[in-house]
């Protein structure tokens, strides 16, 4: 794999893929007024007597929760991880209560006589009171959260458009100053999904935005892809789509931009580097097609020790945690066994995340036991560990895992599980450091809020967020000029996997473990 950036590329966790889950927050009538009013009333949480949490898992075993004191808007949250919810985290539901005594607030607001503008302000509403139950500070950022709406409410009411409008409840999230608590529109929304569902019309790109800057880079491209054929590498950066430029465009609108009927074409300006190393800007014209967004690649690799043994080293890639992630992992793993596989490594580099559940799922696949996968941290600082219940791995074999700064949330969560609980050796560099639990709702109008709800810690109670994970053993990320002697077998033609550093690294550490296994 070339990376083409001079220094190491920073991404903005924002490909979380999440699910979506459709929480009503409030009711809206009419008041008999010379003007038309909203009148929201949001009653406070209240908080259920927690439930043991247990939710099935695979065959391997289950995940089990063991702080009977986590609070009730976050029970909710770890059933859906339980259940499949996609994403760096779970969907959180709001908990209501009744009963008179609970506490409410009612807000009259005049409603727009502009149609769109009057279906963004219910939206404004929706949004507003999930974040007043879930967000993770609870100060929201040291400001009136209550006053926060009637002031935003105020200043959409005199507006004509549905993207104003909307910018005004963009404008009130960037107040909490969390940038991955944000609200999406329903076609970025739709677009946003689809790396879940596993196939889409487009480029394959990768995209994503480095936090600093803004600027759109490649994060990765999807083999035999129309990016790829092109010669689009990992760290160019995106500067026009079709004579847009793209300044200010969020990775989720450009990523819509880059879809398209298959048969129709797209051109990308492109700032790359040549060869020698040299920046250059050019324009990429290309046809878009079916992507299969596959998360697992493998092959084979035959390595031999120092002492001239030859061994079969399994390698198997992770692009992504998709619905179908773990299945496919463990399906490719099973055939590796059965094809006398001596040896793991597993590459998480570049995999941005994902379904939470397919990372615990994943980690499953190798661990045993009632080991801890991970533990959340809610706004009231409870933690919860997430344990495993009677697992079964599928193989004992020495595992290394492949890491780097674009390994970030789901695959820190793997990464960290794997390593804290003694399975494998992490190579590679520092990973990106997103420990912060997400949800999403799809709100009325089929756009998505996504709210930062709690955040993780690895099993060993290290905080990743903004700090990452470090490996074991780091590596060069520069590419061989020259095969290496040993042969290596691989099903698909032009893998450069012979010619990757890290990946003599992990083959030396799987030596190191193997002698140690003979020697013991």
């Amino acid at each position: 794999m070339r990376n083409s950036c001079k220094s190491p590329m920073k991404m903005e966790a924002l490909n979380s893929n999440l699910d979506s889950t459709l929480s009503t927050l409030s009711k809206f009538t009419s008041k008999p007024t010379s003007k038309p009013f909203f009148s929201c009333r949001s009653p406070r949480l209240s908080c259920r007597k927690p439930k043991k949490f247990t939710v099935s898992s695979n065959k391997r075993g289950s995940l089990e929760s063991q702080n009977g004191n986590f609070l009730a808007e976050n029970e909710d949250l770890m059933k859906r991880v339980g259940r499949g919810v996609l994403g760096f985290a779970a969907a959180a539901s709001l908990c209501w209560d009744s009963s008179a005594s609970a506490e409410s607030l009612t807000v009259a607001f005049p409603v727009s006589h502009t149609r769109e503008v009057n279906t963004v302000q219910r939206t404004l509403v929706e949004a507003w009171g999930l974040i007043r139950e879930t967000f993770i500070d609870p100060t929201f950022n040291h400001q009136d959260w209550d006053l926060k709406l009637q002031q935003t409410m105020v200043e959409m009411f005199p507006l004509r458009s549905e993207d104003a409008a909307y910018n005004k409840i963009k404008g009130m999230l960037s107040t909490l100053g969390d940038p991955f608590t944000r609200i999406i529109s329903p076609k970025e929304y739709q677009s946003f999904r689809i790396g879940s569902d596993g196939n889409l019309q487009g480029v394959g790109l990768f995209i994503n935005a480095e936090p600093k800057t803004g600027h759109l880079v490649v994060l990765s491209c999807i083999e035999n892809s129309p990016a790829a054929r092109a010669g689009i590498h990992e760290g160019d950066e995106l500067m026009e789509i079709n004579g847009e430029r793209l300044d200010g465009v969020a990775s989720e609108a450009a990523a819509q931009k880059l879809r398209g009927r298959v048969g129709t074409t797209v051109t990308l300006k492109v700032h790359s580097f040549d060869e020698l190393g040299s920046p250059c800007i050019r324009e990429v014209r290309m046809p878009r097609e079916v992507i299969n967004l596959s998360p697992v690649s493998s092959t084979i690799i035959l390595h031999r020790a120092p002492d001239g043994h030859v061994s079969k080293t399994g390698y198997v890639k992770l692009s992504t945690f998709s619905q179908t992630a773990a299945m496919e992992m463990e399906n490719t793993v099973s055939d590796m066994e059965n094809r006398g596989v001596q040896s793991y490594i597993l590459d998480l580099r570049n995999n941005p995340g994902g379904l939470v559940k397919a990372g615990l799922d994943v980690a499953q696949i190798w661990l045993e036991g009632t080991e801890t996968l991970v533990n959340t941290i809610d706004r009231e600082g409870n933690m919860l560990p997430i344990n495993m219940i009677d697992g079964h791995a599928i193989t004992h074999d020495p595992l290394v895992v492949l890491v780097n700064e674009g390994s970030a949330s789901a695959s820190e969560i793997l990464a960290g599980a794997l390593h804290d609980n003694g399975r494998a050796t992490l190579i590679g560099h520092r990973t990106f450091g997103k420990g912060k639990i997400q949800s999403v709702t799809e709100l009325h109008d089929g756009s998505a809020l996504f709210i930062t709800v709690a955040k993780y810690l690895s099993p060993s109670l290290h905080d990743i967020d903004q700090v990452g994970i470090a490996p074991d053993v780091q590596c060069s990320t520069d590419m061989l000029n020259a095969p290496r002697s040993d042969p290596l077998k691989v099903r698909s033609s032009g893998s450069n996997l012979e010619r990757d550093s890290c990946i003599l690294v992990a083959e030396h550490q799987l030596d190191i473990q193997e002698s140690k296994g003979s020697a013991s």
